[in-house]
């Protein structure tokens, strides 16, 4: 009998790992044929291998998971995951067979791949319109990130977003600095700054993005260039001009 394929669609890379290796540990049998990080190379990842599962991120750059969904209908079985409930459970009710909210558990992945075992052997549900139906019932205000899966050693930290003090470009990868630790993300600092809430994160500069909430004091030279200081991290953060006028309410 062929063995099941499946491709992974999830643009942070650290948990596409952790949906891999789940993967291989609960269900050796499935061959993972791509993996992908936004919904254009989904597209074009199923429009290749054909597979039998697709593993799906709701919100992707290049196209949204939901866009995806809709091209995956009829032809392979869909698996959301996601951080938000409201579209969960619609997708569910809507015909997808599944969904892994993140961060991911083993009884969760455990309980999907039974329910997919089951199913794969019959024909995957039709999704058209789905994008529609999940655009009515969510709210308007556009999610952010709550948490985020970090490196550390050899294993993977969990760190909630009210937990950032502030976050540094470094070349391709972006350092986040918590109150006790800084992390290296495989992510560009606009990426990471997409992906924040734009009233708690703020772009003070080129190279770094701060929680305004972590500010303690804002301090201004005698040529008026400014820099801030943070409740809980020795570091003094530039301003640069073109963002002074953020603080003008201080």
């Amino acid at each position: 009998m062929k063995s099941p394929t499946a491709i992974i669609a999830e643009d942070e890379p650290l948990l596409r790992q952790e949906i891999r290796l789940a993967l291989n540990t609960l269900w050796p049998e499935l061959v993972i044929c791509s993996e992908v990080a936004d919904g254009l190379e989904a597209i074009r990842a199923i429009d290749r291998f054909s597979p039998n599962v697709v593993f799906l991120d709701v919100q992707m750059p290049g196209a949204n998971g939901l866009a995806v969904a809709e091209r995956a209908s009829g032809r392979a079985h869909v698996v959301f995951i996601t951080a938000y409930d409201q579209y969960a459970v619609t997708a569910f009710e809507q015909g997808a067979l599944d969904y892994i909210l993140k961060p991911p558990t083993t009884v969760r992945m455990q309980r999907t791949i039974e329910r997919l075992k089951e199913r794969i052997v019959h024909l995957p549900a039709e999704l058209r319109g789905l994008k529609d139906i999940l655009k009515a019932v969510s709210t308007s205000e556009q999610q952010y990130l709550q948490w985020l899966t970090v490196p550390h050693k050899s294993e993977l930290r969990v760190v909630a977003t009210a937990e950032i003090c502030y976050l540094r470009a470094d070349n391709k990868y972006t350092t986040l600095a918590t109150r006790t630790s800084t992390f290296l993300l495989n992510s560009s600092l606009k990426q990471m700054r997409e992906k924040l809430n734009p009233d708690t994160f703020w772009q003070i500069h080129r190279s770094f993005i701060v929680n305004v909430g972590a500010i303690e004091t804002i301090y201004r030279s005698f040529r008026g260039t400014m820099e801030v200081k943070l409740k809980e991290r020795s570091e003094l953060l530039p301003v640069s001009g073109t963002h002074a006028n953020l603080f003008r309410q201080f």
